[in-house]
């Protein structure tokens, strides 16, 4: 299905990520306000704890039991609450809208980039921009060949950007991707 992929630093955080979409998914949702090695290696943490790690499990979680899943040091995001509401909601759209299967978002019906863009921007936690990163991801490192993909994903898409997750596949390019983010930050302040 993909190459090994190379985002946490951690070799079951990203073993998981390699060979489970939804991990990849919810690694996504959870990729805000935290460092992204961080974010990524989410979806193991709640593996571990709970023993499981598929859509119709999560979202039958009990809310409190959940968020403190989450919450249990080290902590699945900086915001467990607020995050494990978003993680069982993510759940539960897989459930109800793609029979539980996260892949079935990029391969059901064979869609090309644009229809895989507006599944992901259907889903909850998933704005424009997180879509379109998501989105150059599955192309760059996950196997997504749709027509008109990098085009749908914007500059994230670009070969050679090193401007997201999507172009993280060792340390040499996490560095390059954190010099871009802080770039882009330093940009949108000075204006």
């Amino acid at each position: 299905m993909t190459a090994e992929l190379h985002i946490t630093g951690d070799d079951a955080a990203d073993a998981l990520l390699s060979t489970d979409p939804l991990a990849l998914l919810v690694g996504m949702l959870l990729d805000q306000q935290v460092a992204m090695e961080t974010a990524f290696a989410g979806p193991a943490k709640i593996r571990d704890r709970l023993g499981a790690f598929d859509a119709a499990t999560i979202a039958a979680q009990d809310e409190d039991a959940f968020v403190e899943l989450c919450r249990t040091p080290p902590a699945v995001h900086r915001y467990p609450g607020s995050m494990a509401a978003r993680i069982r909601t993510l759940c539960q759209s897989v459930v109800d809208d793609w029979g539980g299967r996260a892949e079935a978002i990029w391969t059901d019906g064979e869609p090309d980039g644009p229809e895989v863009l507006r599944r992901l921007k259907g889903l909850p936690g998933f704005g424009e921009q997180k879509a379109k990163i998501f989105l150059a991801l599955l192309g760059k490192q996950y196997g997504f060949t749709g027509a008109g993909w990098r085009e749908a994903a914007g500059h994230y898409g670009d070969e050679g950007s090193f401007v997201s997750v999507a172009d993280i596949v060792d340390p040499a390019s996490l560095t390059k991707v954190r010099e871009a983010k802080r770039a882009m930050k330093a940009a949108a302040k000075s204006k």
